[in-house]
């Protein structure tokens, strides 16, 4: 497909300086049209056909970063659609790929095992090297890195953690819907828990990053976003793996 559609889920927005009350990042629209994609606003609190009929005219979803409830709010319930849509969708081999970031990677987690199951963790806030697990030579993300690259993110703080909750390797071990539906491409720690950092399922396009992998190239206000060249090649090579999807 020369002409990808990835809708990007909005979000409850809870402020007083505005009436708006859902709002998706231009950094998430941004990271997926460098890569060649056009963007579909998926937003909250519509009917269920609503979502369907869209389900049918996009190419793929992305569930972003953000701060609302993983078990009760309209981002909840939308993802909850796409993501049991997309699973019968792939059964048929109708192609459908599946994206969480932090947020939305954590929604993955409760979506498939229908558990909350994540651990508090001090990593709002830093940016990390990835801990690549010996199923990341046969993961499909990172397949097309170029070795150097690969290098880099192992070993240079290349990835952006903004979150204070994380899944812990030792719960999805644990967890039998989880193990069998994820591979566990790498991990991170706090220095107390070592947590889930990057996660691809087995049988379906459904990926996740508890990282940010759009920060690094399209967000300035954070000191800790890294925008060095291997850090910006990082950002294009997600966003690449993604779109081609």
């Amino acid at each position: 497909n020369d002409a990808p559609i990835i809708g990007v889920l909005a979000q409850e927005l809870r402020s007083s300086r505005t009436s708006q009350r859902a709002y998706i990042a231009a950094s998430y629209v941004k990271f997926l049209e460098a890569a060649g994609a056009r963007v579909v606003p998926v937003m909250i609190n519509q009917a269920p056909e609503e979502y369907k009929k869209l389900f049918n005219s996009i190419n793929g979803i992305l569930l972003p970063g953000g701060g609302v409830n993983i078990t009760s709010s309209g981002y909840e319930r939308a993802a909850k659609i796409f993501y049991e849509l997309a699973i019968e969708a792939n059964k048929r081999e109708d192609y459908f790929p599946v994206w969480g970031t932090c947020l939305g990677f954590e929604q993955l987690i409760y979506l498939t095992s229908g558990k909350n199951l994540l651990t508090n963790t001090e990593t709002s806030g830093l940016a990390l090297p990835l801990n690549f697990t010996k199923e990341a030579k046969t993961s499909r993300i990172f397949q097309a890195f170029p070795a150097e690259l690969m290098a880099d993110l192992s070993s240079e703080p290349l990835t952006v953690n903004s979150h204070n909750w994380s899944l812990a390797v030792l719960t999805h071990n644990k967890n039998d819907e989880l193990r069998k539906f994820y591979k566990v491409v790498s991990t991170n720690t706090d220095g107390n828990v070592e947590f889930v950092s990057t996660m691809e399922a087995y049988n379906y396009p459904i990926y996740g990053t508890q990282w940010h992998p759009e920060k690094n190239a399209f967000e300035w206000s954070r000191p800790y976003n890294p925008h060095s060249p291997s850090a910006i090649r990082t950002t294009f090579y997600m966003a690449e793996f993604l779109v081609s999807e």
